[in-house]
């Protein structure tokens, strides 16, 4: 079968055609504008590529998951400008005439990175995205996990760096939550420049480094993961990924079964793991009873 695919990004739409990583017929992305032009654009590039059996969303957050609620596949109250309580999965399926499999961007990533990617045999795993937000979905026996909500495991506090005082944070409801203190616009806020533009011996490369791990820790302590596997366009600054290992390791001080330096890898999809994700969203919908 054919599934349509949607990673619904804070900056991009990323759309395809296709079954899974190995099997992607058409990709496009196009940017995260207002709701009304930038769902118009992915519709008509969908509707322009033929015939579908469903489409997966996986939508950047916070999102009705709730299949009973008469808001489900809402996007809710984000941080996004103009996006709180935009209407995704049901206008969509209305628009198109098929069933939707809808959940978060980053629970559709972690669905893939299990499935076909990084975490691929483990019976347990997270994803961490770090990039205009900081999210995270954990899959236990390939499912996502689900509760009254989503995990918002950016929005974990955080112990302050000693050298990052005087910093408020950006997150609009938590201030200096982890992603408030992390994410790529706190960052670009702090700094006045993307982490990968910075010298590498500067002391934000230590300093985000050193709050990531804290929420790999975390993490682990809470869901012990087999697996954490972290993408995101800050994830791909140079060095970043040894730095967080290293940092989690010194946190861990020897207490966890499995040394973080052997659980936190990259991604094995790269780029593809929203769309992926969203793909096998779309599969389990098609294959759902009536």
């Amino acid at each position: 079968m054919r599934y349509g695919g949607i990673e619904a990004g804070g900056t991009k739409f990323v759309l395809g055609i296709g079954q899974g990583p190995d099997r992607i017929e058409h990709r496009t992305e196009i940017p995260t504008l207002g709701p009304a032009e930038t769902l118009a654009a992915a519709l008509d590039w969908l509707k322009g590529r033929g015939e579908i059996a469903a489409l997966g969303i996986a939508s950047f957050g916070p999102v009705d998951l709730d299949p009973v609620s008469p808001t489900w596949g809402y996007i809710t109250n984000t941080t996004k400008p103009g996006w709180s309580h935009t209407n995704l999965a049901r206008a969509f399926g209305a628009a198109l005439g098929v069933r939707i499999g809808f959940d978060t961007d980053v629970n559709g990533a972690a669905i893939a990175e299990a499935k076909w990617g990084a975490a691929e045999g483990c019976a347990s795993s997270v994803y961490l995205t770090v990039g205009t937000g900081i999210g995270g979905g954990a899959v236990v026996n390939g499912q996502a996990l689900h509760g009254a909500g989503h995990p918002e495991m950016g929005h974990i506090r955080v112990v302050r760096h000693p050298d990052d005082r005087d910093f408020a944070g950006i997150c609009a409801f938590h201030g200096d939550c982890c992603e408030g203190l992390a994410s790529g616009p706190a960052i670009l806020a702090r700094y006045g420049a993307s982490l990968s533009a910075l010298l590498g011996d500067h002391p934000a490369h230590e300093m985000i480094a050193w709050y990531l791990a804290q929420l790999t820790h975390n993490v682990q302590a809470v869901l012990a993961p087999e697996r954490i596997v972290m993408g995101g366009g800050v994830m791909k600054t140079p060095g970043l990924l040894d730095r967080v290992r290293a940092a989690a390791t010194s946190m861990a001080n020897g207490y966890f079964e499995q040394s973080p330096q052997h659980i936190i890898v990259g991604p094995g999809l790269g780029d593809n793991a929203g769309l992926t994700g969203a793909f096998a969203l779309a599969a389990h919908a098609a294959r759902e009873p009536q």
